[in-house]
């Protein structure tokens, strides 16, 4: 009756086996390939390296005033400007400037590599079901599984540095931007694209004039949820040596310092509201200007 109380299973010695050939494996694949995985990521680390030095050596009058442009042009919202002024200036005066660039460098370089993958990915799911349905299983991987697994492989190829933080947070922030560009192509009116169709559009003319511009409200909830889940890896990521915010958190974590976790933590929870707040403004803009086009 043991069987009944213990979960069959494989032979110790069988299961051990086959972990230490898998890892075996993994390892002469790293050994064999490291180098030349290394060099295709190498413009990717010279990308994020530019815009670190870019952020954090521009002066910091410039930066904020920048941010605020932006943040005035997504939302044409004083409230969202001022709030987006005095989280700035709260940084800057708690010291932690410096490191909430390179957060922010990191944060762009990411979000902009998942909007590079998601967007083309999602589209292809919008058209095929059998695609989607084949996509739809590893998107449930990576929003399921546990952040510091993807950190294990990663460091294994590409060792510890800002890259393998990079591909990390670029895989854990990666599904919402193609569900939601998925989801927002297939919510695009049937009678809208009949009317293109009559009117002898191409596949490429509907796509890029038709369903891309009425499901850009839907894409930008996507590049929100990116920007979130991005910003929810920066300790995790600090782990594997990405400089920024994450780093003195963890610092804070390990020698028990109280004030600079806490300082630290609420630049992340600042930066989060300020892309929050104009992401989601700007989308809320897109929203309106199609229904008034299409109303």
């Amino acid at each position: 009756m043991d069987w009944f109380y213990k979960f069959p299973h494989m032979e110790d010695e069988s299961l051990l086996g086959l972990k230490k050939a898998i890892d075996e494996g993994f390892r002469s694949f790293t050994r064999t390939h490291g180098d030349t995985i290394d060099a295709l990521f190498d413009p990717l680390q010279q990308f994020l390296l530019f815009a670190e030095r870019l952020l954090t050596q521009t002066p910091w009058p410039i930066v904020i005033l920048v941010v605020l442009a932006i943040a005035w042009f997504s939302s044409r919202s004083l409230k969202v400007v001022g709030s987006c002024l005095a989280v700035l200036l709260a940084i800057g005066y708690f010291d932690m400037w410096e490191d909430t660039m390179r957060t922010v460098a990191m944060i762009f370089v990411s979000t902009l590599l998942a909007i590079a993958i998601g967007i083309p990915v999602g589209i292809l799911m919008s058209r095929s079901d059998r695609f989607q349905r084949f996509i739809n299983p590893f998107l449930d991987v990576m929003q399921t599984m546990p952040s510091f697994v993807y950190l294990i492989p990663v460091v294994m190829l590409l060792g510890i540095g800002r890259v393998p933080g990079l591909i990390a947070v670029v895989i854990y922030a990666l599904p919402p931007m193609i569900r939601l560009t998925n989801l927002g192509i297939r919510l695009v009116d049937k009678d809208i694209i009949e009317a293109a169709d009559a009117f002898g559009s191409s596949a490429w003319q509907r796509l890029v004039k038709v369903q891309l511009p009425l499901a850009l409200p839907t894409i930008m909830a996507g590049v929100n949820q990116t920007i979130m889940m991005a910003l929810a890896m920066v300790v995790v990521a600090s782990m594997i040596g990405v400089q920024g915010l994450g780093q003195p958190v963890l610092k804070a974590i390990a020698n028990q310092y109280f004030t600079l976790g806490l300082f630290n933590g609420f630049a992340i929870v600042g930066i989060a509201i300020i892309f929050d707040r104009v992401s989601q403004a700007y989308g809320k803009r897109l929203q309106r200007h199609q229904e008034v086009a299409h109303g």
